[in-house]
């Protein structure tokens, strides 16, 4: 993903796009986030886990993170 990709993404985004920024597969994404190794924040909400976007672009070095 490039930078522009990351500010479109609005205040969250699922792990499967995150993943997808940080250059790893979804199984492992999925079992990052299950043992609490997942490169920023998740959130589980329901079945789902939500990355912040402020978390993805400050793990990502990326200007403008919060």
């Amino acid at each position: 993903m490039i930078p522009e990709q990351i500010d479109a993404l609005g205040v969250s985004t699922d792990i499967v796009t995150a993943a997808a920024a940080f250059g790893i597969g979804t199984s492992t994404a999925y079992a990052a986030a299950q043992n609490g190794t997942f490169p920023t924040r998740v959130i589980k909400v329901g079945s789902r886990y939500v990355v912040p976007t402020a978390d993805l672009k400050a793990a990502l070095g990326l200007s403008g993170a919060a």
